[in-house]
């Protein structure tokens, strides 16, 4: 059962299920009736905010899905497809799974209902706290291309069997590395960054290395290319990201070109005439670290449902998604392998390789269950901000202008007056405090990602409550606020500088601010 919110004067009351009950954090203001005045309590909008504040706030829905029997019923069917594991045997309920894949499930890559995953001292995707996904690329190149030829761009490391996985697991290292600033991690004042944690005084970088013998292509040289990882991306509200209009996008890109830093970089436009049916066209990509994706229907759900499991979806109208996601090597080497050949007697090599690479795969998933977990994506409420009316709290907002963060963190949006499916989104004020631009961060060995999107700060403050951790940025190397702020150079060194000249009080102040908002 999900939690219901009603109000009853100023005091908030959640009515669920006996394990569903838990207490809203000291000094978590109370809801507030909307308005334009109080519209930053209410990041999601004023459809899409839920006021709840604990383990479960990354989970709930938008509350007009609750009010709504149809819509909750999908919600809920959807939010059983991100929970269970699927499975590779045919005719079973969650059927699909493989012949390669990522993650048996999607809550495997998101832990705590798109809370972050945490960082790990090794690659091993049967840890639940392991969400990192790896990248094999081409260094040498000027966009960093992917291997594509060789390996999905989020690579596989796990097969069903008799199928071999692309890459072995036991041959992936990780391994963090410190890392001394310019200032010897310190602030201006003397004080050691993050004092008082076990950590204090140290910055850490991930380094990922693939051992050549791991690899299943005898051709393919590793020495040649390099490997990072990427941590799974936080996921409620991003329908209310995807309804921000292509033009308010591209205006604020160009705004930035007149500015002397904080000149992001816009998503590349992409062609989904034939991929979404609700936003039709060219758009520029918004969604992924690296803007590669332009539309929900095309984006971080609907994409992933596919490419981690591996689950051929039934979407006849719309190109893509009716293939296996695998390459066009994997498919030659799995042709010639004996064992896998037992399972397409009488077919030559070749007509194997064409079978695996077929666009016109058995579905293994319902267009129902598929539009269900759709409901479910688009449906995460954003969480309510808190304390925002205390001094700290907006002495540390003042900061936070003050030292530029607002620029490339932009504060607000006015969403589309005509977003489809989900027109309750429509004409909706929200505080994500993002460009949805990419940016130059200039960071130590930062792996493909070396020119990232703004990350949207809105409900973060709460990952401590819903993951158990605070760790941040696209590889986790941030261990809490101030490290993810100190990691900022490039575009982003003129306010890393102005909060690490701050006192301490001052610094206080503005991470209060992020964890409230």
């Amino acid at each position: 059962m999900k939690k219901k919110v009603i109000i009853l004067g100023s005091v908030l009351l959640g009515f669920s299920c006996a394990d569903d009950k838990e207490p809203l954090p000291e000094n978590t203001t109370p809801k507030k009736e909307y308005s334009e005045a109080n519209a930053e309590w209410f990041p999601g909008g004023e459809k899409g905010t839920l006021f709840i504040a604990n383990s479960k706030s990354y989970r709930q829905p938008m509350p007009f899905i609750d009010d709504d029997a149809t819509l909750y019923k999908q919600f809920m069917r959807g939010e059983r497809l991100f929970e269970k594991s699927f499975v590779a045997e045919a005719g079973t309920a969650y059927s699909g799974l493989g012949p390669t894949y990522i993650r048996k499930s999607c809550i495997a890559c998101h832990p705590s209902y798109g809370g972050r995953s945490k960082r790990v001292d090794e690659f091993d995707t049967n840890d639940s706290r392991n969400g990192y996904l790896l990248m094999i690329y081409d260094p040498n190149t000027p966009n960093l291309a992917l291997a594509s030829q060789y390996f999905t761009g989020m690579t596989q490391t796990r097969a069903v069997a008799p199928f071999k996985a692309p890459i072995n697991e036991a041959g992936i290292h990780l391994e963090w590395k410190n890392y001394m600033d310019e200032h010897g991690n310190r602030y201006d004042d003397g004080t050691l960054y993050s004092a008082g944690t076990s950590y204090e005084g140290t910055l850490i970088y991930p380094v990922v290395t693939v051992a050549q013998e791991a690899i299943l292509f005898p051709d393919f040289d590793m020495s040649r290319h390099a490997a990072s990882i990427e941590a799974t991306i936080g996921i409620y509200g991003v329908a209310l990201l995807d309804a921000i209009s292509d033009e308010d996008l591209r205006a604020e890109h160009a705004a930035q070109q007149l500015r002397p830093y904080c000149q992001g970089v816009i998503g590349a436009d992409i062609d989904l005439t034939l991929r979404t049916p609700h936003y039709p066209g060219i758009h520029p990509g918004r969604f992924t670290y690296l803007c590669t994706r332009a539309t929900i229907d095309d984006g971080p759900g609907s994409n992933a449902i596919w490419n981690i499991t591996n689950v051929v979806t039934d979407l006849p109208e719309r190109a893509g998604r009716s293939e296996l996601y695998i390459t066009p090597e994997y498919a030659r080497a799995m042709s010639q392998d004996a064992d896998v050949q037992l399972l397409y007697p009488g077919l030559t090599p070749q007509e194997i390789r064409d079978s695996l690479l077929s666009k016109k795969q058995k579905p293994e998933m319902s267009r129902e269950d598929f539009e269900a977990f759709m409901v479910w994506h688009r449906g995460l409420a954003v969480p309510a901000a808190r304390n925002l009316d205390t001094p700290k709290v907006q002495q540390g907002k003042t900061l936070f202008t003050e030292a530029g963060c607002a620029a490339c963190h932009r504060p607000s949006w006015k969403t589309r007056s005509n977003y489809e499916p989900m027109p309750q989104l429509s004409n909706q004020t929200i505080y994500p405090y993002t460009d949805l631009l990419r940016h130059d961060l200039d960071m130590k060995e930062p792996g493909r990602v070396r020119v990232c999107r703004t990350t949207p700060l809105w409900g973060r403050g709460l990952m401590p409550a819903v993951s158990g951790h605070s760790d941040k940025l696209h590889d986790l190397r941030a261990r809490n606020y101030e490290e993810a702020i100190i990691w900022h150079d490039g575009e982003g060194k003129q306010s890393k500088e102005k909060f690490r000249a701050m006192s301490k009080e001052d610094r206080e102040a503005l991470v209060a601010f992020l964890e409230a908002i």
